[in-house]
C-alpha cells in the first residue's frame, strides 16, 4: 500500500510541476520585455463641430420686437418679430415689478415670429408697471437644427442682446420691455408703454 501512495504523490507532484512551468521551447521564445496590448494614443482636443453641408452658421445681429396688447378680460398676450432662425425656442417672462409675481411661457419661433400668452391670472392683470422679458433659450435645450445655426453653446449668436447665460452654459440673448397696465399715466422717466384695454 506504501508503494501505491508513493506512486501516486510522484503523479500528483509531476502534474503538480509541469501545471507550474513552461516548457522550454515557450521561455526561449518569450521576450524580455511583453509586447504592448494596444498602443495608447495622446488625446487630442477635438475641434469645434463645423455645420452640416449646406448648413450656414447664423451671423448677422439678434434683433427681438415685441408687442403687447391686453384684452378685454385684462390679461396680456405678446407678439414678436425677430431674425432668429425658426424653432428657436424662447423664454416669455411677464413679470409684475411691485409684487414680483411671474408669468411665464416657452415658445418657438415661426415664420419670423412668435406669440405668447395671455399672462395673469383669471380676474386680469392690477393696474401698475410690468416687465415683459424674451430670452433664447441655451443651445443645450435648442433643437438639433437651430443647434446647426446658433451653434453647441448658441456662440454663433451676436449683438447688443446677448450675454453670458447665468448658468455658464453659453450665450443667451434677452430682449426686456416695460410697461404699465391702468387709465392713469404714471410721471416716470423710464421708457414705458402704456397699455390700454381694447
Amino acid at each position: 500500500m506504501t508503494a501505491w501512495l508513493r506512486a501516486i504523490g510522484a503523479g500528483v507532484m509531476l502534474m503538480w510541476l509541469a501545471g507550474c512551468g513552461g516548457s522550454e521551447e515557450e521561455a526561449a521564445s518569450a521576450p524580455d520585455d511583453p509586447a504592448p496590448v494596444a498602443e495608447m494614443a495622446e488625446a487630442t482636443p477635438e475641434p469645434a463641430p463645423e455645420p452640416p453641408p449646406g448648413v450656414a452658421p447664423f451671423a448677422e445681429p439678434v434683433t427681438i420686437d415685441v408687442s403687447s396688447r391686453l384684452g378685454s378680460d385684462r390679461r396680456l398676450t405678446v407678439k414678436g418679430e425677430t431674425n432668429l432662425p425658426a424653432d428657436t425656442r424662447l423664454q416669455v417672462l411677464v413679470e409684475r415689478e411691485l409684487s414680483g409675481v411671474r408669468w411665464r411661457e416657452r415658445v418657438s419661433v415661426a415664420e419670423g415670429g412668435f406669440v405668447a400668452g395671455p399672462f395673469g391670472p383669471g380676474s386680469g392683470l392690477p393696474d401698475g408697471d410690468y416687465l415683459v422679458e424674451v430670452v433664447v433659450q441655451e443651445g443645450s435645450v435648442q433643437p438639433a437644427a437651430v443647434r446647426d445655426r446658433l451653434g453647441k453653446g448658441n456662440e454663433h449668436l451676436q449683438g447688443p442682446l446677448v450675454e453670458q447665460s447665468r448658468h455658464g452654459l453659453g450665450q443667451v440673448a434677452r430682449y426686456t420691455k416695460r410697461f404699465l397696465v391702468g387709465d392713469e399715466t404714471r410721471r416716470t422717466r423710464d421708457r414705458v408703454e402704456v397699455m390700454e384695454i381694447e
